[in-house]
């Protein structure tokens, strides 16, 4: 029999309150008690918490206790160590494990994948006396997250037919659409006997993460019993994608069938206010979290900054940032981005300032929150010292922040500056980049550049393969403003040729509740 702190401990463990369980813990320690059989519930609750310390300090006592060599304490250990990213003493302490069961060879085989290490594991795995299905679905699933997704297939193809169950199809589904293989995974996906609710909401991401939205709603629309995630994924992918009203609409659904939201969805559907403009939606939701109990963590706090933020609120927006007591780098690039895009630039680049007095590490979306509001603002001088201070600080410099400083130089009629940024990139520019480019030249009217970057977009060379008609467009628009009459209607036949099309230009306004469209399109 159990004493009571055990189920206690095992309850918070089981229930993700690993905090909890070690403060139970302590208290038992405290009154001198040592229980073998709660061991290894607090080697995983210091796993989830990757509290390396505190599992040595058990490790420690364990020995002392001469119960270190017992099967489930050493698996334990194993699992503990390569879960702290301590792969070299978690091996060890395998290898010297006087007796091992299945379960300690899975855990040996999952620390080497969770460390990247898919040779380590692919040793183990040929040296293992008997395997599980755990050691199979495992096998599957690290070498489709190293992106080897061949050998997962290979490995799903070698799985013994009594070994084979739902999780194992579900691991390699999932196997492929994390690698973006979304034919792969369809022809795999039907041909499952049994589906998961974890299938269904794979298949649904990788759809809507290739920006495939509506084939992820048919894989919805298809799914016989729903469950909460399956909600959460296509709302999701709703407002990764831009299609703000059906995110919101789908979040109504949800709930009139009977679910309620959990912070994933509060998250997307304040994306999706934010992306709208839609204030009333984004304070019904807020208002909501209190109501219902949801859980405020790091990024429903960004979701409400960042919808206050882009609906015009920044009072409501500093309120929240200044009120939360933990402010990681995703809260500020929310209000670093929130001011910019309401023309608060200073404002923007103070915030950015008392980032770096805090220690607050700013990242790459940081560094891009800061560029857009220097875009804004125009200030040319202070975007390009930030791209000295990424420069300086080895940040990882990508195609966006260099789109963003072209733009910038650009406008401010810095055209040779923006050129040989252009020409010094590590990455060859896309599109957009060039784009940005050829815009500046409309502007400030340089025929002379203008046709070198449209060399630059006619190249076949180009990272991003485009079929849009605009550069062609501005060029056109470029030698009409300067005169050249034969050189745009040739240039406009040519575009007739290569079969582009004028885009109708939209937009809508709301009215009496209703979003009213309106297009121009070429008669």
């Amino acid at each position: 029999m159990y004493p009571n702190w055990f189920y206690l401990i095992r309850n918070y463990v089981s229930q993700g309150s690993p905090k909890e369980a070690l403060l139970v813990y302590k208290h038992i320690r405290h009154c001198g008690i040592y229980d073998l059989s709660v061991v290894p519930l607090m080697l995983k609750a210091c796993a989830s918490l990757f509290l390396l310390n505190y599992g040595k300090a058990i490790h420690a006592e364990s020995v002392k206790a001469g119960s270190v060599s017992h099967v489930m304490i050493g698996t334990a250990l194993v699992s503990m160590y390569a879960k702290c990213g301590v792969i070299f003493d978690s091996h060890k302490l395998f290898e010297k494990m006087p007796e091992k069961n299945a379960v300690s060879w899975n855990a040996m085989i999952s620390g080497y994948l969770r460390n990247g290490n898919t040779k380590s594991a692919a040793v183990l795995f040929e040296e293992m006396p008997e395997r599980t299905e755990v050691t199979w679905n495992e096998m599957i699933d690290g070498f489709a997250r190293s992106g080897d997704i061949v050998t997962a297939r290979q490995l799903f193809n070698m799985v013994p037919t009594k070994l084979r169950n739902v999780v194992t199809w579900t691991v390699m589904v999932d196997g492929y659409t994390r690698n973006g293989e979304m034919e792969a995974a369809r022809e795999l996906f039907e041909q499952m006997p049994q589906r998961n609710f974890f299938v269904w909401s794979s298949m649904i991401s990788g759809y809507c993460k290739k920006g495939f939205v509506m084939e992820g709603k048919s894989i919805f629309d298809r799914i016989p019993v729903r469950n909460l995630e399956n909600w959460n994924s296509m709302i999701s992918g709703y407002a990764q994608n831009g299609f703000g009203e059906e995110a919101l609409e789908a979040f109504e659904n949800m709930q009139t069938e009977g679910f309620q939201p959990d912070e994933f969805t509060v998250v997307s559907a304040l994306s999706a206010c934010a992306q709208l403009g839609r204030l009333d939606n984004g304070k019904e939701i807020h208002h909501m979290l209190s109501q219902k109990g949801i859980q405020i963590n790091d990024f429903v706090l960004n979701g409400l900054v960042d919808m206050y933020a882009k609906c015009g609120e920044l009072a409501n927006a500093i309120s929240i940032f200044e009120d939360s007591t933990v402010k990681h780098s995703s809260c500020w690039n929310a209000m670093i981005s929130g001011l910019a895009i309401n023309g608060n630039c200073k404002e923007a680049l103070e915030f950015f300032d008392r980032m770096e007095d805090l220690n607050v590490r700013p990242d790459r979306v940081t560094f891009l929150s800061v560029l857009s509001a220097c875009a804004h603002g125009g200030l040319v001088d202070e975007a390009l010292k930030v791209l000295y201070k990424m420069e300086r600080c080895g940040s990882e410099i990508d195609i966006k922040h260099y789109g963003c400083l072209v733009d910038l130089l650009g406008r401010a009629g810095r055209l040779k500056e923006a050129y040989d940024l252009i020409k010094r990139m590590p990455m060859k520019p896309n599109y957009r980049v060039l784009g940005a480019m050829l815009g500046a030249c409309r502007i400030h009217l340089d025929m002379k550049l203008a046709e070198q970057v449209m060399q630059e977009v006619s190249k076949p060379s180009l990272n991003t393969i485009s079929t849009d008609n605009s550069h062609y467009v501005l060029l056109s628009n470029i030698y009409a403003a300067s005169g050249r009459w034969e050189n745009a209607e040739r240039l406009r036949m040519a575009m007739v040729g290569k079969g582009f099309r004028k885009t109708p230009g939209c937009s809508s306004v709301m009215f009496s509740g209703t979003e009213n469209k309106f297009c121009a399109r070429r008669r």
